[in-house]
């Protein structure tokens, strides 16, 4: 039997950060699969997760874990899938490790992805964003601090951790108006400018927010740099305010990401150009892009009417004898 915890710590702490460089986001996320995998294979064999063999792990566990994660934790098939890829990037490191286990290997990496329905972005109208912007009150320091994130995400088209990683350096003056340095996904910088409207807020909270042990631009309660999961639940709060205000937001499922797509569909409404709308979200190929061009419907409407249509022939219906005569017997 093989112990499987050497394996993973090497892969965790060597393999991921140091030979492939991957960022801190992408370790975090296979740490919680493994976490996730090992918690469930560990319930079903009823041991502790230390007491794992890499020989526990087959494909039987490894498919039951995957319905696991769609029945029970309701996750979606991109999740899965997800999860799917980082327990195949671990076996393939393992594989050259431990020879012996290459039949069990070759089994789970047979395991096919499933297939996902392409479903239009989730995005907020105007007058819904806007709601969204004005639910924090701009008299408390944590309501400056609240406006000026859900200002500059929904500016700036960020990801979560691309708002949270915001660091003090990355606030650069332009003359009379602000621009960001945002460090996004693989490791790609851009630097954006913002609106006035956008700049104003943001500036307010720069005065109070003070001195801090951290170097991120937003902070928590505690001083601390903001999380992913403190500004989740942040935008929930207010957008249960805005909802009050607005009804049509509480059928909506509102969170960062539907923000970064909000932004993504004002830029393309304003610009017509799915290029620019690229360079601004930080996307690594324009084909990502396209998703927005589906659910804009303008779009649709300017190509409909640069076509000709063809001719509709002209004709009336006249009734046969024979329908009359049914009619007039009922």
């Amino acid at each position: 039997m093989t112990p499987i915890a050497p394996h993973i710590t090497a892969f965790l702490r060597e393999r991921l950060p140091i030979e492939r460089g991957a960022s801190q986001n992408t370790c975090d996320s296979y740490a919680i699969t493994f976490q996730l995998l090992f918690e469930f294979a560990a319930a079903r064999l009823k041991k502790m997760p230390s007491q794992l063999h890499l020989e526990n792990i087959d494909a039987s566990v490894v498919t039951d874990f995957l319905e696991h994660l769609e029945t029970k934790r309701n996750n979606s098939p991109s999740t899965r899938n997800a999860r799917l890829a980082a327990i195949k990037s671990f076996l393939r490191f393992v594989q050259y490790r431990v020879p012996s286990a290459l039949e069990q290997i070759q089994q789970i990496l047979a395991i096919p992805q499933k297939k996902t329905e392409t479903r239009l972005v989730a995005h907020l109208k105007v007058d819904e964003m806007q709601e969204v912007l004005d639910a924090p009150e701009p008299t408390t320091r944590a309501g400056i601090r609240d406006q000026a994130m859900l200002h500059v995400t929904h500016n700036a088209g960020l990801r979560v951790s691309e708002l949270v990683g915001l660091r003090m350096e990355d606030v650069i003056n332009v003359g009379s108006g602000l621009s960001l340095r945002i460090r996004g996904k693989g490791r790609k910088e851009r630097v954006l400018p913002l609106w006035k409207e956008t700049a104003t807020p943001l500036r307010a909270w720069l005065a109070v927010r003070g001195k801090a042990k951290v170097p991120e631009v937003f902070l928590n309660a505690r001083g601390e740099s903001m999380s992913r999961w403190g500004f989740t639940y942040i935008l929930k709060k207010h957008v249960k305010i805005a909802a009050k205000r607005n009804p049509s937001l509480q059928k909506k499922s509102v969170s960062p990401h539907v923000l970064r797509h909000t932004c993504a569909m004002v830029i393309l409404q304003a610009t017509h150009d799915v290029r620019k709308v690229s360079l601004w979200l930080g996307h690594a190929s324009v084909q990502t892009t396209e998703i927005y061009t589906r659910a804009d419907p303008t779009v649709k409407l300017e190509a409909l009417e640069a076509v000709t249509p063809p001719q509709l022939r002209k004709g009336r219906f006249s009734p046969p004898d024979n329908l009359i005569a049914l009619l007039k017997a009922r």
